[in-house]
């Protein structure tokens, strides 16, 4: 009997997952997933400075380096990465299912991101870090449409990719419907919005919130706007503009945090 095609496609993408591997660089990022013992570490390349300041790291975590001349880097990344002589090859993070996740911690009132077609690594990658500092339980994107685990996305958290869960999902409605099922207050940020965030979160306390931010430029999908329980805004004082969104992102947490 012939397999039907969602069948086939979720076993291809299952099979695509397993053979996928990212390569971290920066003494940073290195030294954080050489921390991690959830992280599955497959190669490690490093000039002889970098291993004398990861010594300790690399001994820890039991994996045996190649040391490189400087000037032949040979490593699959950016060339005009900033990568202070050490890449290390790995396996992407496995962090569970939104609800696990989301409700796993137990405690406080668990605070959650919603990213709705932010691709930038750089912005995701402070994103995750705001996450991690304002104690968010998840970062949570779509697996299309979205910045996938990178060298440059861990260097950008600083090691917050290595603690924040990073969630993928197939439907970023659906996720925000099972956060309310779940009893989450979704909150989606938008500059066009006639209620505040701090009007919002008034009453608050207590409550599961989760924070939806969209693309500069674009902003949040009509569809995302019919189904978060309210848009708000973040007020400015001056008619400047409006922040990126990563900056946006932390500003939300911050105030998300203090509920």
């Amino acid at each position: 009997m012939k397999k039907p095609k969602w069948v086939v496609e979720k076993e291809q993408a299952k099979r695509k997952a397993a053979a996928q591997t990212v390569w971290l660089f920066g003494l940073h990022a290195v030294r954080d997933a050489l921390a991690n013992p959830a992280r599955e570490k497959l190669r490690l390349v490093v000039t002889q400075n970098a291993f004398n300041k990861l010594e300790s790291d690399i001994a820890a975590a039991g994996i045996e380096p190649e040391l490189v001349d400087p000037r032949k880097f040979n490593v699959p990344i950016d060339p005009q990465s900033v990568h202070q002589g050490a890449a290390l090859e790995v396996k992407p993070l496995e962090w569970g299912s939104v609800r696990d996740v989301c409700l796993g911690a137990g405690e406080g009132a668990p605070l959650v991101v919603l990213l709705d077609r932010v691709t930038d690594p750089h912005n995701v990658g402070a994103i995750l870090r705001s996450a991690e500092v304002f104690g968010a339980e998840a970062v949570i994107a779509t697996a299309r449409n979205s910045a996938p685990e990178t060298g440059a996305l861990a260097k950008t958290a600083s090691g917050a990719l290595e603690r924040q869960p990073y969630l993928k999902v197939r439907n970023l409605a659906d996720t925000i419907t099972e956060l309310q099922q779940m009893g989450f207050l979704v909150f989606g940020l938008d500059g066009e919005a006639e209620q505040t965030l701090d009007g919002a979160l008034e009453g608050c306390a207590g409550r599961a919130v989760a924070l939806v931010c969209g693309a500069e430029g674009p902003g949040l999908r009509e569809k995302t706007k019919e189904t978060v329980d309210a848009l708000v805004k973040i007020p400015f004082a001056r008619d400047f503009g409006s922040l990126n969104v990563s900056n946006a992102a932390a500003v939300a947490l911050y105030a998300a945090a203090k509920r």
